[in-house]
């Protein structure tokens, strides 16, 4: 396979490349979380990865268990042999960009869970109301004055960015925070 191919072109490899992130990520995935990952890594087209899903599901590589509620995929014996070949056939630069997607998409919905963050029309402007939340206690409950929705939007974003970061910011300015010094020089 050339290292210059944008996509892998084949069931086969799609199969072991899932086969693959599953053993590596080692955790629960949904069906729907598997199909954003796979697609958002830009390796994979929906055409391959559905037949390769089917045959994979088909074969007993991958299962569909309950787990806490939540209908998730894993990974069977079967399909971890596949795995551990992978390397043979798949490049690495598809195998780090399905890591990297699947990293990201994780990293997106911890971000989702760590503030929740609201725009509300006011009189000249919107507010933007931030909870930041450390699993099931609330760190902190802010509200910003912007003067237009897309302002609201640009700090709603940036601090979804990184919303743990922010509040470590947050209170890194209060703790450093210190009553204005004023240098005053008298002439007589």
């Amino acid at each position: 396979m050339d290292d210059l191919t944008t996509e892998l072109s084949s069931v086969h490899d799609v199969k072991i490349s899932v086969c693959y992130m599953l053993d590596k990520l080692n955790r629960p995935v949904t069906a729907d979380q598997l199909y954003e990952i796979i697609l958002d890594s830009e390796v994979v087209n929906y055409f391959h990865y559905t037949e390769a899903f089917s045959d994979l599901i088909k074969s007993g590589a991958i299962s569909k268990k309950n787990i806490n509620g939540t209908e998730c995929i894993v990974l069977e014996e079967k399909g971890k042999l596949s795995s551990e070949y992978y390397n043979e056939f798949i490049p690495y630069h598809f195998r780090k960009r399905l890591l990297q997607s699947a990293f990201a998409f994780f990293a997106k919905i911890k971000r989702e869970n760590d503030a929740d963050i609201k725009i509300s029309d006011v009189k000249n402007g919107c507010e933007v109301e931030c909870v930041i939340r450390d699993t099931d206690f609330e760190l902190m409950d802010l509200r910003l004055y912007a003067p237009d929705r897309e302002q609201a939007e640009v700090i709603r974003d940036k601090i979804m960015l990184d919303p743990v970061g922010f509040y470590n910011k947050v209170i890194t300015y209060v703790l450093n925070n210190q009553e204005e010094q004023f240098d005053i020089d008298i002439y007589d």
